[in-house]
């Protein structure tokens, strides 16, 4: 995966690359164990989000992975994270994942739009031919938010997972092709749901102006 990652940005939503001083600031939306209930490891402590935040720049630092920090530009709050993971060049797919918010950005246009950034920039600035997405079987509410986002259900692993408590998880997987993007930003930007206009840079944090 390149060294160099990129803010991503619209009207809605900034993608930054996370640093371990937003520790302080995931510490106020992740302590609340709804949010962990299907995720592969447990944040919902201050151990917990500090072992993600540094696990995060041990996978950013090795090149495995391009994790982000979400911010709700219209209150300049954290929002919550999402990465980038398992690019495999040669195949030219990429997977989003690791995707967290906080209960209060939940069920808003934060997650559609920390997304469709991403889609955007795997298919139009990486030139991925598949984009991936995969979440436990129970957790339907992410299923319906990937079906929401135009990804498209492709099948269960069963018992893929081992998840913290013991339970060994049905992972379904979903994805968005190349030759389906163009349809699924019409859509999704024709709604409202997400702000056509967009940006990305390797040099700053923040978009212009900001």
């Amino acid at each position: 995966m390149s060294n160099t990652q990129p803010s991503l940005w619209n009207s809605t939503v900034l993608l930054r690359p996370i640093a371990e001083q937003d520790i302080e600031a995931f510490s106020e939306i992740a302590f609340d164990n709804r949010i962990w209930q299907y995720f592969v490891t447990n944040a919902g402590d201050q151990e917990g989000i500090r072992k993600f935040v540094l696990i995060a720049l041990r996978d950013m630092a090795n090149g495995s992975r391009m994790p982000y920090t979400v911010i709700d530009r219209h209150s300049g709050k954290v929002a919550g994270s999402m990465s980038f993971s398992n690019h495999s060049v040669a195949d030219s797919r990429i997977e989003i994942g690791w995707s967290w918010l906080g209960v209060l950005f939940q069920g808003t246009v934060i997650n559609s739009n920390a997304k469709y950034l991403l889609m955007k920039y795997a298919f139009e600035i990486l030139q991925s031919q598949r984009v991936e997405f995969k979440t436990d079987v129970l957790n339907l509410r992410a299923r319906a938010a990937l079906k929401k986002i135009g990804a498209q259900e492709e099948g269960v692993l069963r018992s893929h997972t081992l998840m913290p408590g013991g339970r060994r998880r049905n992972t379904i997987y979903y994805s968005v092709l190349s030759d389906e993007w163009s349809n699924v930003a019409a859509l999704l930007t024709a709604k409202g749901v997400c702000t056509k206009e967009w940006g990305y840079s390797h040099d700053a944090d923040e978009p212009p102006g900001n």
